[in-house]
């Protein structure tokens, strides 16, 4: 994003009539258009380095190239009927909504450095509506990894789950999982300030959600302990709610209603939890 494109946008913000807000119905139509022009601003930093997206699916392609093969072959990991590859591909699109979201709250700080925090702030925008725009244009980056991922399974042979309402359903799932944790992330940034805290704090968060989850083997086979830790993990849902949606014949563990419920539920905790600590980013 550049500065002018921001100007512009705390202008247009700005020029809403406050009367207007006094309307509920206007007030709840006002915020979802803040939302979207927000996320659309955010959107628009893919023109700018386009290429983004291709080294963003090198590390997806690795484990279901590699790490998925290797192991469909060795029969270490029991996923009852399902093939391991079947059951490895929504675990790595979870994974890349993961790892594209959780360091999306750097741009924070940078956009503090530029002083285009003050401008938002200065505007009339809910700051719930800064932060779940922001959230939610980290899922345009997780869409199209999506996109990447889906042909990557095809190739491979995964039986995947072309219907409609799948797809929609893998859609909002997905949009669901990476607004959670792009929002995580910043409120984390909120906190720490400094990127290079951030960043730690990052690398140090990925890794154990990851492993801590379903993403790559069954919940049923960890110890005790981290099971109890896996049924926390968010991320767990998304894995859950894709492999019941993505793969033909897929099961959910906890049912895709739960699964919707619980990210939807997290996610306007961390909205509400952002918008708090967002002016503080400023300070």
């Amino acid at each position: 994003m550049i500065p002018q494109e921001s100007v512009k946008l705390s202008s247009a913000l700005g020029d809403l009539n406050p009367q207007r807000r006094a309307n509920p119905l206007m007030t709840v139509a006002t915020f979802v258009y803040d939302t979207f022009v927000i996320s659309e601003l955010e959107a628009r930093k893919l023109r700018h380095d386009p290429t983004e997206l291709i080294t963003r699916a090198v590390q997806p392609a690795l484990w279901l190239l590699v790490f998925g093969q290797v192991f469909a072959r060795l029969h270490a990991i029991p996923t009852g009927a399902i093939p391991y590859l079947d059951f490895l591909a929504p675990g790595i699109l979870a994974q890349s909504v993961l790892f594209i979201s959780i360091f999306y709250g750097i741009a924070i700080i940078w956009e503090r450095d530029l002083g285009i925090v003050h401008k938002f702030l200065a505007s009339p925008t809910p700051r719930a509506a800064l932060v779940l725009g922001k959230g939610l244009s980290a899922s345009l980056r997780a869409l199209s990894q999506a996109v990447i991922i889906y042909a990557l399974a095809a190739l491979l042979g995964v039986r995947i789950n072309l219907n409609v309402p799948a797809l929609a359903g893998v859609l909002l799932v997905v949009i669901l999982g990476a607004a959670f944790f792009s929002t995580l992330s910043l409120v984390i940034a909120c906190i720490v300030k400094t990127r290079e805290r951030f960043m730690g704090i990052g690398q140090l968060l990925t890794m154990p959600l990851f492993f801590a989850s379903s993403a790559i083997y069954p919940i049923s086979i960890m110890p005790r302990w981290l099971q109890v830790i896996a049924h926390g993990n968010p991320l767990t849902y998304v894995v859950d709610g894709l492999r019941s949606l993505m793969i033909a014949g897929g099961s959910s563990m906890y049912g895709l209603g739960v699964d919707l419920v619980i990210l939807l539920a997290a996610l306007v905790v961390l909205v509400i939890i952002g918008a708090w600590l967002y002016p503080s980013v400023a300070r």
